[in-house]
């Protein structure tokens, strides 16, 4: 493939934090899974491909087999989103147990960087060599290729560790978003309507479809925007049809193909992310 091939971007998992089936749960909404593994779901990350160069947008537990899927190694560099699970700790797979490189790039926020540096074992992949950390800033373009750039955004959401960012990725033709947690629309001084306008295509937190999904716990503990508020958020069906949820917990009935969650999303206009999917920016 040639460098001057336009950049894309490709979904290497579209589940929450746990993955899907998720640990410790055998419920109806993972059973199926743990006994026929191509019922599951990788972590959400994406990848970004341009020619032979190749990153990862957060680096989750599910790391060998998303280098595999995004055609690696090598690896040009991992985009953090923030320090929860999903989005950092396959971090540990580029220490001396394991893949063990030599200087990748980790592109971080201030914040993000003091976590890594300030704590083990993340930072024993930085003094050995295996990491190298670069700096990001709220709204200032990274500029990865001739062709590719990616701008961080903050979003609310909870902490405790470090600031949380969306990533718009931009290419010749096309910016895609990728916001895979967020605590409610609202709390963004960016209209999620007027983003919309602005990108091709948005991978968006889908966590949780509704609250039937949990029946014993309070809205306000729930910081996410459920699917289903998204939706009757939006009533342009230009806009809507640029939507792809993804980051869905192993309760979300939208991971089901055909469920009655999984149809009404594509009915009103919408979109769920599917694992291998590609655009092409």
């Amino acid at each position: 493939m040639s460098a001057q091939e336009p950049p894309r971007v490709r979904v290497l998992g579209i589940a929450q934090d746990g993955g899907h089936p998720q640990a410790g749960c055998m419920e109806p909404c993972c059973a199926p899974a743990w006994l026929d593994p191509g019922r599951g779901h990788r972590v959400a990350s994406l990848g970004l491909v341009q020619g032979t160069q190749r990153w990862l947008v957060d680096c989750t537990p599910d790391l060998p087999d998303q280098l595999r899927l995004v055609g690696g190694p090598p690896l040009d560099g991992i985009l953090l989103t923030h320090a929860h699970m999903g989005h950092y700790t396959g971090l540990l797979h580029l220490g001396p147990e394991a893949w063990a490189p030599s200087g990748i790039a980790v592109y971080v926020m201030p914040g993000m960087r003091a976590f890594l540096e300030g704590n083990a074992p993340w930072s024993a992949l930085i003094s050995g060599g295996h990491v190298r950390l670069v700096d990001l800033a709220a709204d200032r373009p990274l500029r990865l290729t001739d062709q590719l750039q990616v701008i961080p955004w903050e979003v609310p959401h909870r902490g405790p560790w470090t600031e949380t960012v969306a990533f718009v990725i931009q290419g010749p033709s096309r910016r895609v978003l990728f916001v895979p947690d967020i605590d409610r629309w609202e709390g963004w001084p960016r209209d999620i309507a007027d983003v919309l306008s602005e990108v091709d295509v948005a991978y968006v937190d889908g966590s949780f479809f509704d609250m039937g999904e949990l029946p014993r716990r309070d809205r306000s503990e729930i910081l996410h925007p459920l699917v289903r508020e998204t939706m009757d958020r939006l009533q342009s069906e230009t806009l809507r049809s640029r939507v792809r949820f993804l980051h869905l917990n192993h309760t979300n009935p939208m991971l089901s193909p055909g469920s009655s969650a999984w149809r009404e999303v594509h009915d009103r206009g919408f979109r769920i992310a599917v694992e291998g999917e590609e655009v092409e920016l």
